[in-house]
């Protein structure tokens, strides 16, 4: 077996490889040639992979770790190399998915002189990190004692943990045997103790108007059993988004569809006795709106790990799993005579007859290209979607509840969209379908620059040549201003893009090339694919617009 010589280095991959740390992202650089070197030459054991733009890394390995559950670990150089990882490692802090962040680092002297490639690399992520392990240069058992906790508050906690690892040179040289024997700290899993107190379940039961609202979940997080008692009560409402993977016939959703006509008078109506909200963050911003407003007496939130008081009445906070929660107050609950449900759910069967009709009578633009995708996709698959339109155009559409959906709703930023949605390919047991806008997929085009996508992958781009989430927001104007600085007007498209990284290229201009492409687009397997669907620019924010007035 080959090492590294240096011993900081061997303890590291050591404990590593102990903790079960498999999966290594690493991007190319001189500093960290010791840990290059150490984790690619046990590859009986760690599966590395190259990732030369360390943005697309990270989000690259959050992907991963994403559809493993598991951590990922991305390893870098020293300098701005580390400061790219910065995006990613947010969207893990706010989505709760576990990274470790591993930077090689001059050793102490070397900051602050004028040495080249050199900055403050410790505790540089400490606002959006659980843990810092900022290691000194030479193996001892207060650094293996860092490295092992940050692998443990990685898991524990679910989110990004960093560790800053200085070297001295020479970096290269290798040894045949190991110099060290690392400190290993056994961490056990900490078990949930969680009685629900009676007073809530009363609570529960003198209720007559509860809504449940799920934001981002993992598929299958709720168990069927529990899912068939919220469907049978009179006196709940259950909200979802497609991110939330949770599926029922008398659950709504397409929440903006149904509120948005609301009148002052309808969202009294509305307004919940007991909000109880569970999964990650949600999506639309006019339920946020109205639950601001619009108050829930009781707010009770169901995580084990975090709260946010997103609505401004954040009353209670269950530290449990939502399984856990549910069994113990459905064991003791009562039903109460209601006409909650069944009002709003007779609402959105009239909503859901207005959006065909209005479907129908749209020229082909973003909305109509959606409600297409939507009613096309194959059943059985992983759907990755980016940020801005895309998101919030999957929420009004229908799509077959087989299909699993992920989007990063931890920031809720485009910039590595297309990476995670390739890193979330690689390891699921699903073919892989990527929705994105064309801002989103030309800011994360160096995503492509990787050789481990799967040949079945496919992106379906939404081409509106620009920003066209702007011209929905406030403050639109048809200026030289708002169409260079927000919409960011553009007229590119990913011909070439496919061309240079091996994608089979499709397009479509309109409704009747966009059937004909369909089928050959799905049918093609044997090399990554794109459909490029152009829309018109400056008539979809009209359509969205409408739409809701209907």
């Amino acid at each position: 077996m080959i090492y590294p010589k240096i011993p900081l280095a061997q303890s590291l991959i050591e404990i590593f490889k102990a903790k079960g740390i498999q999966h290594i992202v690493i991007s190319p650089g001189s500093r960290n040639a010791p840990l290059t070197i150490g984790f690619s030459n046990q590859q009986d054991y760690f599966k590395c992979y190259s990732i030369a733009d360390e943005r697309c890394a990270a989000f690259f390995a959050l992907g991963m770790a994403q559809q493993l559950n598991q951590p990922v670990a991305v390893v870098c150089t020293s300098g701005s190399a580390l400061l790219n990882y910065y995006p990613a490692v947010a969207e893990a802090f706010y989505s709760q998915i576990p990274i470790i962040v591993v930077s090689a680092d001059r050793p102490q002297d070397k900051i602050d002189i004028g040495d080249g490639q050199t900055i403050r690399q410790e505790n540089v992520f400490a606002n959006h990190s659980l843990y810092n392990a900022n290691l000194t240069e030479y193996a001892s058992n207060d650094n293996d004692i860092k490295i092992n906790v940050a692998i443990h508050e990685a898991i524990s906690k679910k989110g990004p943990t960093h560790i800053n690892v200085p070297f001295e040179e020479p970096l290269y040289d290798l040894v045949s045997a190991l110099s060290v024997t690392p400190k290993l700290l056994p961490f056990e899993n900490e078990s949930i103790e969680f009685a629900l107190d009676e007073k809530f379940i009363q609570q529960w039961n003198l209720a007559k108007k509860k809504l449940i609202l799920v934001g981002e979940l993992k598929p299958n997080s709720i168990e069927s059993s529990l899912i068939e008692i919220f469907a049978k009560d009179d006196s709940v409402v259950v909200l979802t988004e497609k991110t939330s993977n949770l599926h029922h016939e008398t659950f709504i959703d397409t929440i903006d569809t149904l509120i948005t006509p609301f009148s002052d008078a309808d969202f009294k109506d509305f307004q919940p006795e007991i909000l109880i909200t569970l999964g990650g963050m949600v999506v639309s911003k006019r339920i946020k709106a109205f639950l601001r407003k619009y108050k829930p007496k009781e707010h009770w939130h169901i995580d084990t790990l975090r709260a946010y008081n997103t609505y401004g009445s954040l009353s209670q906070h269950f530290k449990t799993t939502p399984n856990d929660f549910f069994r113990q107050l459905f064991t003791k609950s009562i039903k109460v005579e209601s006409t909650y449900k069944d009002f709003y759910s007779k609402i959105n069967e009239v909503r859901k007859g207005k959006h065909i009709e209005y479907i129908n009578e749209i020229p082909f633009s973003d909305f109509k290209a959606f409600e297409f995708v939507s009613h096309n996709l194959p059943k059985d698959i992983q759907l990755q979607v980016s940020n801005s339109s895309a998101i919030r155009y999957l929420q009004l559409v229908a799509i077959d509840k087989s299909i699993e959906v992920f989007c990063n709703r931890g920031t809720s930023g485009i910039d590595g969209s297309t990476s995670t949605a390739i890193g979330a390919a690689l390891q699921s047991n699903k073919p892989t379908i990527f929705i994105t806008g064309d801002i989103s997929f030309f800011y994360d085009s160096n995503a492509l620059w990787n050789n481990y996508i799967p040949k079945n992958f496919k992106i379906i781009l939404i081409n509106n040549s620009g920003g066209g989430i702007f011209r929905i927001l406030p403050g639109h104007q048809e200026t030289e201003v708002f169409n260079t600085f927000f919409e960011t007007s553009h007229h590119l498209n990913a011909s070439n893009l496919a061309k240079m990284f091996d994608f089979t290229y499709y397009q479509a201009k309109d409704e009747t090339s966009l059937q004909n492409q369909w089928q050959l687009f799905m049918n093609q397997n044997d090399s990554p694919s794109i459909l490029e669907i152009f829309t018109p620019e400056k008539i979809n924010n009209k359509i969205l617009t409408k739409y809701f007035k209907c």
